[in-house]
């Protein structure tokens, strides 16, 4: 896990990290959301990753104490606040869910039920050209479901990383013990 050259975007009151990984604790009412449905804009989710121009391999592993409503953790691809993908483990309805949301100027986002016993997830997103496949993988498995397809702008710089944030809830702790970026 080589993230020293990482920087943070909406840096967490608590974190702490090395070679073997990295522990975020989000923080209280934290989002990553634009406009659809809700009416707000939020960009205020912790984000910590470096900057890549191109194409570009980012695989997460983490688990996490989900506790409330739409308690989120996962990858990220960023170029600004109106520009981003985001894909990971979300609490929603009392229940894990795998979601996607991408957005350009408005978010679009999808839910589909992670399996029975989860523990951990591994995400995967390859920028290749214009696109950004999302895989993912279950507790240990290698990311080799595909979950979305998404158009992205080629060659402009994002912020390729991990993120966390509680909506809703008072905070929740994430840990990452995987990030391999590669471009």
């Amino acid at each position: 896990m080589a993230i020293n050259d990482f920087t943070w975007v909406n840096e967490p009151a608590e974190w702490s990290g090395d070679g073997e990984g990295l522990r975020a604790v989000a923080g209280a009412r934290t989002d990553l959301w634009q406009k659809t449905h809700y009416g707000y804009s939020f960009d205020t989710a912790h984000m910590f990753g470096r900057e890549v121009a191109g194409d570009l391999r980012l695989t997460v592993t983490f688990d996490a104490d989900y506790a409330e409503q739409y308690d989120q953790a996962g990858a990220v691809l960023r170029i600004d606040e109106e520009n981003w993908i985001k894909a990971g483990v979300e609490f929603v309805d009392g229940g894990h869910q795998l979601s996607v949301v991408v957005t350009r100027g408005f978010s679009d986002w999808s839910v589909t039920p992670a399996p029975a016993g989860l523990v951990s997830a591994t995400f995967d997103f390859e920028r290749a050209g214009d696109a950004v496949t999302v895989r993912y993988g279950v507790n240990g498995a290698e990311p080799e479901h595909m979950l979305r397809l998404a158009y992205f702008p080629p060659k402009t710089p994002a912020l390729a990383g991990v993120m966390c944030a509680a909506p809703s809830g008072e905070g929740f702790e994430t840990r990452f013990t995987r990030v391999s970026l590669t471009s």
